[in-house]
């Protein structure tokens, strides 16, 4: 067989939301796209912001010389600055253009970040539940990927974090909010975690870097803030993109942020700008750079997320399931009412319904459910969501 037997093994480890995929397209075809309840993509279904659509169009049509030409490997300057500006109020620290990489969205950012620090065989400890990718991004620069396991509620469990820890560690991901639980890690949890990794740091001898998934950061509830990781910790990086914050997850456009106090920032700017290049991402979507420039801060409404958080959370739990409350993303993280999740989530297709088994996320025994859906998806599916969970009771 010419595909290689790495890929071979990776396909069968990221089938699911794949096959979930497949299976909507064939109940949809045998039953009608309405009577499908399809949870299992995480596609915003909130239409960009207004200002979004009238930035873009005036961007379009500018038609001034060089509009179109190279720009650094960095990004466009104006760009740069703009974001380095709103994240300088964010985090209450001053960051600069150079300390600013635009990206082809979070996935292109961190792959940049794995390809710049990673030598072969060092380890990136994952908290769980987690993004399916992860461990093919780190896999594509000779990285080890380790799982720790998370409390109960899915916040942080720093013993876990710290039993991990070895000599081979050379980053720990985050993603908060967290696709697929919606958690958010507090302040609380985002200081424990540094003291931690500072502490190991110096005993190692070297940093440790700590690196957060953010694409998620606009969207909470409940009053809920995510704290500033580069705040908290030296060797801090963010990776984040505006697909989930304006509704663009097309448009493919991100950034990394160091850390200005991040250890020989100089030379791991460099080593980034070059990856961004030599990765085949080259730049950031030039069009959409400079839309974003004009955007700093604006944002879907999250009410729209939080009524579709309310209206599922409340149906799942007056049925009986077992659902920790997220407070950011758009996902819940059902615990099945059997321990298989991959066979609860065959009998919810009986019904129409699509879900993804949380054994594709590390996180055995639960389900995603994607609530960027029409709210006639969610009141539709509660049917059949109380008849398989009373298959089982």
């Amino acid at each position: 067989m010419a595909l290689s037997k790495k890929i071979q093994g990776f396909i069968t480890q990221s089938s699911w939301i794949r096959k979930m995929f497949e299976a909507g397209i064939q109940l949809k075809e045998q039953y009608g796209a309405e009577n499908v309840f399809d949870f299992s993509l995480g596609n915003p279904n909130v239409p960009p912001p207004d200002r979004f659509q009238q930035v873009l169009r005036e961007t379009a049509a500018d038609d001034r010389p060089g509009v179109h030409a190279y720009m650094p490997n960095a990004g466009l300057s104006e760009t740069r600055s703009a974001i380095a500006r709103h994240l300088s109020h964010i985090h209450e620290m001053p960051i600069t253009t150079d300390h600013i990489i635009t990206t082809c969205g979070a996935g292109g950012a961190l792959n940049v970040v794995f390809k710049t620090l990673l030598d072969p065989d060092d380890e990136v400890i994952i908290p769980t539940p987690f993004f399916v990718e992860y461990r093919f991004y780190i896999d594509n620069h000779d990285g080890i990927p380790v799982l720790v396991s998370t409390n109960d509620d899915f916040s942080l469990d720093i013993a876990a974090v710290e039993q991990a820890i070895t000599d081979k560690t050379k980053i720990v991901l985050i993603n908060s909010p967290n696709n697929p639980t919606g958690a958010v890690y507090d302040a609380d949890q985002i200081d424990a975690l540094s003291r931690l990794l500072s502490d190991k740091s110096a005993a190692l001898g070297r940093e440790i870097y700590l690196v957060s998934d953010e694409p998620y950061r606009d969207i909470v509830y409940d009053g809920m803030i995510v704290p500033s990781v580069l705040s908290r910790y030296q060797n801090s990086i963010i990776a984040t993109s505006y697909s989930k914050s304006l509704s663009i997850p097309g448009e493919r456009i991100g950034y990394i942020a160091l850390n200005p106090a991040l250890s020989d920032r100089g030379a791991v700017t460099a080593g980034m700008v070059l990856c961004n290049r030599i990765l085949g991402f080259v730049n950031a979507p030039a069009l959409m750079q400079r839309v974003v420039a004009r955007l700093q801060g604006v944002s879907v409404a999250s009410t729209v997320y939080q009524k579709k958080r309310d209206l599922l959370y409340a149906g799942l739990t007056d049925i009986g399931y077992d659902v920790e409350k997220p407070v950011g993303a758009f996902y819940l993280f059902p615990r099945t009412p059997i321990d298989d999740d991959v066979a609860f989530v065959q009998v919810l297709q009986k019904y129409n319904i699509l879900a993804v088994p949380g054994s594709g996320f590390g996180g055995p025994g639960h389900i995603r459910l994607s609530y960027c859906v029409d709210d006639t998806t969610i009141t539709g599916a509660m049917s059949g969501f109380e008849r398989a969970f009373h298959e089982f009771r």
